[in-house]
């Protein structure tokens, strides 16, 4: 016992043990009442914490989505360049391009340039590299990511 007023009314003989241990067991359950309801405007301010993290956790499960949603759509131009890409030739005509501002060549065979020149093949960034690939599968690229897309002389 803690309390020196009650060990002073236990050592006159006005209270006893048992009226002691109610009276404690008493004082202990209405501290837990109050604590666990807290004062209206706390609970209010907890309310709007709280909402404020949802909404923060619903913005960064948006923006991960959406990066998601970017990385699914390099794969699948990654993807559509390696399996539908065609040999280039080492020892052909070079075929001059300009990209950001600068002339670009690649090598490729005299068809493969004629080819280019009417819409019927196209010229794709793969990495740091360049491809060539049929009008169709450019077409499917430009639908998923236009700046993949280097040369195509498209039929307007």
């Amino acid at each position: 016992m803690a309390n020196p007023l009650q060990e002073q009314l236990l050592k006159a003989g006005l209270a006893s043990k048992k009226q002691a241990k109610k009276a404690e067991h008493e004082k202990r359950i209405s501290r837990k009442q109050h604590d666990g309801n807290p004062p209206v405007a706390a609970s209010n301010a907890a309310r709007e914490e709280q909402a404020a993290k949802e909404q923060r956790n619903r913005e960064l499960n948006l923006q991960r989505a959406e990066e998601t949603r970017v990385r699914e759509l390099k794969a699948q131009v990654k993807q559509l360049i390696e399996t539908n890409r065609l040999p280039q030739d080492g020892r052909g005509e070079p075929y001059h391009f300009a990209e950001l501002n600068k002339i670009k060549r690649i090598f490729v065979s005299d068809e493969m340039a004629d080819q280019l020149s009417r819409g019927q093949l196209a010229i794709v960034r793969l990495g740091t590299g360049y491809e060539v690939v049929p009008a169709k599968v450019a077409r499917q690229i430009a639908s998923r990511d236009q700046a993949a897309v280097i040369v195509f002389h498209e039929k307007v």
